[in-house]
């Protein structure tokens, strides 16, 4: 299937599941340079695979871009789309991580993904593509981990 144009601009349909959510990409301008982006998705939300019981989640995702850029509207569509979407914390995780480095081919990216208590287990899950750009600044994520009352 022939990839479409960018979302941006645009009116678009919500994908009905991840699969078929489209992430555009576009040139990097200052591709000869490191850097890092930083997007926050602090009301992210998927159904729990076995009980359809909704899951919530803060993610955090850092990239260091090489040619491309991540389209950020695209990536907003892609996240919704996991609202209906059935699958354990970890699997949701890796699988947008590992779907943003395949689109944009970062030279570094990393996904922290920071679920809310379900059981009374919160579950945080962390996945990265390599090693940090030497002389890359990756600040702190700054998500505090669940500490419940204590």
């Amino acid at each position: 299937m022939a990839k479409k144009s960018l979302q941006l601009g645009r009116a678009v349909e919500w994908p009905h599941t991840p699969e078929d959510a489209q992430l555009d990409r576009v040139p990097n301008p200052q591709k000869g340079t490191d850097y890092l982006v930083r997007f926050t998705v602090p009301e992210f939300t998927s159904l729990c695979p076995v009980t359809g019981q909704p899951d919530f989640a803060h993610l955090m995702i850092d990239y260091a871009p090489g040619a491309w850029l991540l389209e950020s509207k695209s990536l907003k569509l892609y996240i919704a789309s996991f609202r209906n979407h059935g699958a354990f914390h970890e699997d949701c995780t890796v699988m947008i991580g590992k779907r943003i480095a395949r689109e944009i081919k970062p030279k570094f990216l990393r996904i922290g993904g920071y679920w809310y208590p379900r059981g009374g287990i919160p579950i945080d899950v962390f996945w990265q593509t390599g090693r940090v750009p030497k002389g890359l600044w990756v600040p702190e994520q700054g998500v505090a981990p669940y500490r419940g009352r204590g």
